[in-house]
C-alpha cells in the first residue's frame, strides 16, 4: 500500500510516571490492532502536560494513581484551557466509587491495565463520539447562525415594507394628493364663476388635471405591479419599465432574453421586475451612464437570472454598504433585502470609473 493511503496516526498522549507502563500501552495497541498506527507520548507532571496540551492529540490516556498528578487534575487544565480533546483512565483496578466519580468529573471511559486488550475499542468509540459531538456543534452553530440570520431577514422585511408604505403615502399626498385639491379648487371656482367663459375655463384646467391624476395612478400602480406582467409575461413588463425610466433619461436601453419564459408568470416573477426597476432607477439618479443593457435568463424550475448592466461612474462597494441602511444606500439595500426574501441572492460587482452590474438568480 503506498504511504499516502495509509491512515492518519492515533495521536495519544500518555500521562504515565512508569515509563514501562507506557510501554505496556503501546505494545497492547500494537498487537490488538495490528492495522492501526499509533504515536505515543509521555509526560508525568502537570507542568509537562500543560505544555504537551498545545499539540493536537486525539486522546489522553492518564493512569489514576500518579505520586505528582491524577486525572482531576488534568481534566481541570483541559477544561481551563477550554480543550475537548477526551481523556481516558488507564489505570490498575480501582473501586467502583471512584470509577463513577472520576467519570463524572469529564473522563470519557476508563480501562484496566489487566485489560489492555479492549483499550483499541474503547479508542474508537471515545474518538467517534466525539466527532459525532463535534459535528452536532457545528451543526448547531448553523443552525444559530441561520436563526439569526432569519431575525435579522424579519426585522429588515419589516423596515424595507414601512420604507415602501412611506413611499406610496408621500407619492399620494405630494403629486395625486395636490392634484385633487387643485381640481376641487378649479370645480368650486367654475361654480362660482359668474362669466360662461371663466367658469368653462376652470371646467377645462380641471378636466386636465383629472387627466394627470389618472396618468400619476397609473404611474404608481405600475411601478407596484406593472399590468404587463399577467397579459404579456415578464420579459414584456421589463422592457417596459425599463424603457419607462430610460428613455427620458436619454439613456440607450436593451434586453435580451434566453431561455423559455414560463406561460404564467412566478412569484418571483414581480421581483424581477421590481429588481430592474430599481437598479434602473440608480443609474439614472446616480450613474451618469449612457447606456443600460437587461439581460434575463428563464431557467428550469421556473428560477429567473437578472443581471442588469450599466456605464457609469461606479461606485466603492465596500464604503456604500458599510454600516446601517441610510439615505446613500436604501436603494441598494431594499434590492438586497427584496431578493433574500423570495429566496435569492444578489451580487453586485462595481468600482469607482467601471461602471455597476447587478446580478441575481431568483
Amino acid at each position: 500500500m503506498p504511504s499516502s493511503a495509509l491512515p492518519s496516526p492515533v495521536r495519544l498522549l500518555c500521562v504515565e510516571d512508569n515509563p514501562d507502563d507506557a510501554e505496556l500501552v503501546a505494545l497492547a495497541l500494537e498487537r490488538a490492532a495490528p492495522h492501526r498506527r499509533y504515536t505515543i507520548d509521555r509526560v508525568d507532571d502537570a507542568e509537562s502536560f500543560s505544555a504537551a496540551i498545545g499539540e493536537p492529540y486525539d486522546m489522553i490516556l492518564c493512569d489514576y494513581n500518579l505520586p505528582r498528578f491524577s486525572p482531576y487534575a488534568a481534566l481541570q487544565i483541559l477544561a481551563a484551557c477550554r480543550s475537548s480533546t477526551p481523556l481516558v483512565v488507564v489505570t490498575r483496578a480501582i473501586g467502583e466509587d471512584a470509577a463513577v466519580h472520576v467519570l463524572r468529573c469529564g473522563a470519557k471511559d476508563y480501562v484496566t491495565k489487566d485489560r489492555l486488550g479492549t483499550l483499541p475499542q474503547v479508542i474508537d468509540r471515545v474518538l467517534e463520539e466525539r466527532t459525532r459531538v463535534v459535528e452536532q456543534d457545528r451543526l448547531s452553530g448553523e443552525l444559530a447562525a441561520a436563526y439569526e440570520r432569519l431575525k435579522g431577514l424579519s426585522a429588515r422585511a419589516v423596515a424595507a415594507q414601512e420604507r415602501e408604505r412611506l413611499l406610496i403615502s408621500r407619492e399620494l399626498h405630494d403629486q395625486l394628493g395636490q392634484t385633487l385639491t387643485g381640481v376641487l379648487i378649479h370645480l368650486h371656482a367654475a361654480q362660482r364663476a359668474a362669466e360662461p367663459e371663466a367658469a368653462q375655463r376652470h371646467a377645462a384646467t380641471a378636466v386636465d388635471l383629472v387627466q394627470g391624476a389618472i396618468g400619476q395612478v397609473r404611474t404608481l400602480s405600475f411601478s407596484l405591479r406593472p399590468a404587463q406582467l399577467d397579459l404579456l409575461g415578464v420579459a414584456t413588463a421589463v422592457q417596459t419599465a425599463v424603457q419607462r425610466l430610460a428613455e427620458p433619461a436619454g439613456l440607450q436601453v436593451r434586453v435580451l432574453t434566453r431561455g423559455i419564459e414560463p406561460v404564467r408568470p412566478g412569484e418571483n416573477a414581480s421581483a424581477a421586475v421590481r429588481l430592474v426597476q430599481e437598479a434602473t432607477a440608480n443609474v439614472v439618479r446616480h450613474a451618469k451612464a449612457s447606456r443600460v443593457d437587461v439581460r434575463l435568463r428563464f431557467l428550469p424550475d421556473d428560477r429567473i437570472a437578472v443581471l442588469v448592466v450599466d456605464d457609469g461612474i461606479g461606485f466603492d462597494k465596500a464604503t456604500v454598504l458599510s454600516g446601517q441602511p441610510g439615505e446613500h444606500n436604501v436603494g441598494l439595500y431594499g434590492m438586497i433585502e427584496r431578493i433574500e426574501l423570495v429566496g435569492g441572492r444578489l451580487h453586485i460587482r462595481t468600482s469607482p470609473g467601471r461602471g455597476v452590474a447587478v446580478r441575481a438568480i431568483l
